[in-house]
C-alpha cells in the first residue's frame, strides 16, 4: 500500500501539462474508435436501433421464453434467496447472496441511471419510459442464464479464493462441442475486453463525470482534478486492496444507501405532484405506442428505451456473473435467481424513477438541456437544494461503480496473465492510476474506446449462453422439482 501511496502522490507532476497530453492520447485512440463504432453500432434495418442493442435484446426475449419466464416466476423465490432464507452456512464461497447482488448491482447503478435516462426521455419522449421497462424485464432472464453459469463453472484455489464468469463457461461451452482453440479465443477475447471496459468505463468514466459535478457545484474544485483524482484513487484503493470480501463489505452497505437516497428523493417529488401521476403514466403508456414524428415516431420511442435499459442494466454483458460467481452456495441456479433483481432493480425502479421526475416536472420538452443536468434541473424545480443531494449520490454511484469494475477487471487481467500477488498488484496499480488520469484530462476517445469494450463484451458472452441454455433450463426444472418435493429446505 505505501509503494501505492507513493506512486499516487507523484503523478500529479506528470499530469501538469494536461492539455497536451489529452490531446495526444484522444489522437492515438479517435481512429480505432471510429473502427469500433461502425461494428457495434451499426445499424443494420435502418430503424436507428444498433446491432448491440440487437443483440441483447433478441437474447434477453429468447432466454425469456427458454426459462418460462422465470424474471417473473422467480421474483418471489429471489426475495427469499436475498433475505437468507436457504443459506447453508457450510456451502463454498466468499460473500453471502445479498453483497453478491450489491456488488453487481454497485457496477450498474450508476452515471447512465442519471444522464442516460434523461437522453432518452429528451429524445425519445415519455414513452421511452415504457419500453425501458419492458427491456428491463427481459433482461431479468439475460442476468438469470449468465449468473447461473457463471457460479456452475467458477474455480475454487486451495485459499478458498473464487475465480468466475464468461471466461470460464465460454471455454467449456465450445469445449463440450469439441471446439476447445474457440472456447479458448473467445474466453481470451471477452477477457480482454473486460480488462478494456474496466479501466474505461468502469473507471476514467466514472472519475471524469464525478470531477465534472463536483466541480459545477464547488468553485475550489476547479481546475483541480489532479487532486480530486488522487484523493479518490486513495479512497478506492483502501477498498479494493482487501479483494472481493471488502469490495463487498462495503457494497452492502454503500448500494442500499444511494438507492434509498435517491429513490427516495425522486419519491418526494413524485408525491409532491401526486395530482399528475395518474396523467404522467397515462401520457407515457400512450407516447409508447403513438410516439412523436419528429421523436421518430414509435419506433424511435422503442429504440431509446430499450437502448437506455440495456446500457444501463448489462443484462447479457457478462460482467455481473464474476460478482456472483464469489458466492457462498453449492446450488448454482440460486444465485441466477438472485441475479434477476438486478435489472429490476437497476431499471424498473431507479430508472423508471428518473423518468418520472423529468416527466411530471415537464423538463421532458422545452429545455435545452442534457444528461445529469436535465435531471438536476427536474429536481431543483421542487426543491432548490436537491441539486446538492443529486451531487452526492452521483458521487456514490461513480465510486461504487469502480470498486466493483476493478474486481471484473482484476479476475479478468488475472485469467490472461496468471493469479500471483505481482499480477494482482500490478492491475491494482495501473486501476488507481488511471482514476487520476480519468480525472484529469479530456479523454473523450479513449472513454469511448472503452465503454465500447464494455458493449462488446455481449457479443462472445451471449453466444456462450445460447450454447448452454439448455444446461441452463435442465438445472432450473431440476431445483425447482427439488424445492417443490421439500428435498431443499430453509435454513431460517
Amino acid at each position: 500500500m505505501k509503494k501505492v501511496l507513493s506512486i499516487l502522490l507523484f503523478l500529479p507532476q506528470v499530469l501538469s501539462a494536461e492539455n497536451s497530453l489529452s490531446e495526444q492520447i484522444n489522437s492515438l485512440f479517435e481512429p480505432i474508435v471510429n473502427v469500433l463504432a461502425q461494428v457495434i453500432f451499426w445499424e443494420p434495418f435502418s430503424a436507428g436501433m444498433p446491432i448491440v442493442v440487437i443483440w441483447l435484446v433478441v437474447g434477453a426475449v429468447f432466454f425469456t421464453l427458454r426459462m418460462n419466464f422465470i424474471n417473473l416466476t422467480g421474483f418471489k423465490h429471489a426475495l427469499q434467496l436475498v433475505r437468507g432464507d436457504y443459506d447453508n452456512p457450510n456451502d463454498k464461497g466468499e460473500v453471502s447472496r445479498f453483497q453478491a447482488l450489491t456488488t453487481a448491482l454497485s457496477a450498474t447503478v450508476g452515471l447512465g441511471n442519471i444522464a442516460g435516462v434523461a437522453v432518452a426521455v429528451a429524445i425519445g419522449g415519455p414513452g421511452a419510459t415504457f419500453w425501458m421497462i419492458v427491456a428491463g424485464l427481459l433482461g431479468m432472464s439475460s442476468k438469470f442464464v449468465e449468473c447461473t453459469l457463471g457460479v456452475k463453472y467458477r474455480k475454487i484455489d486451495g485459499h478458498g479464493e473464487v475465480s468466475g464468469g464468461p471466461m470460464y463457461y465460454l471455454k467449456a461451452a465450445f469445449e463440450k462441442r469439441k471446439l476447445p482453440f474457440v472456447g479458448k479465443l473467445m474466453a481470451g477475447l471477452f477477457a480482454l475486453l473486460c480488462v478494456g471496459g474496466s479501466f474505461g468505463g468502469g473507471n476514467m468514466f466514472q472519475a471524469n463525470q464525478a470531477f465534472s459535478q463536483l466541480e459545477g457545484q464547488f468553485e475550489v474544485l476547479q481546475g483541480n482534478g489532479v487532486y480530486f483524482g488522487a484523493v479518490l484513487a486513495l479512497m478506492v484503493g483502501v477498498v479494493i486492496i482487501g479483494g472481493i470480501k471488502s469490495i463487498a463489505n462495503v457494497t452492502e452497505k454503500i448500494v442500499p444507501f444511494m438507492a434509498v437516497l435517491y429513490v427516495g428523493a425522486s419519491l418526494f417529488i413524485i408525491i409532491m405532484n401526486y395530482d399528475q401521476v395518474f396523467d404522467v403514466f397515462a401520457l407515457i403508456f400512450e407516447s409508447a405506442f403513438s410516439g412523436d414524428a419528429a421523436k421518430g415516431g414509435f419506433v424511435g420511442v422503442l429504440v431509446q428505451g430499450f437502448r437506455r435499459a440495456a446500457f444501463s442494466n448489462e443484462a447479457g454483458v457478462g460482467s455481473a456473473a464474476i460478482a456472483h460467481s464469489a458466492v457462498k452456495t453449492n446450488e448454482p441456479v440460486t444465485e441466477g435467481i438472485v441475479a434477476l433483481l438486478e435489472p429490476f432493480i437497476d431499471t424498473v425502479v431507479i430508472c423508471t424513477m428518473t423518468a418520472l421526475v423529468i416527466v411530471i416536472t415537464g423538463r421532458h420538452t422545452g429545455y435545452d438541456l442534457e444528461g445529469a443536468q436535465l435531471t438536476s434541473s427536474a429536481f431543483e424545480s421542487v426543491i432548490s437544494w436537491f441539486p446538492m443531494l443529486l451531487v452526492v449520490a452521483i458521487f456514490l454511484f461513480a465510486f461504487s461503480t469502480m470498486i466493483s469494475w476493478s474486481y471484473y477487471g482484476l479476475k479478468a487481467w488475472t485469467y490472461l496473465f496468471g493469479q500471483s500477488k505481482f499480477t494482482e498488484f500490478a492491475y491494482k496499480l495501473l486501476f488507481l492510476l488511471f482514476i487520476i488520469v480519468g480525472s484529469t484530462v479530456s479523454l473523450g476517445a479513449v472513454i469511448d474506446f472503452s465503454d465500447m469494450m464494455i458493449l462488446a463484451m455481449a457479443f462472445p458472452n451471449i453466444l456462450g449462453l445460447y450454447l448452454m441454455s439448455g444446461e441452463v433450463r435442465s438445472d432450473l426444472r431440476d431445483y425447482l422439482s427439488r424445492v417443490k418435493s421439500g428435498a431443499i429446505k430453509k435454513f431460517k
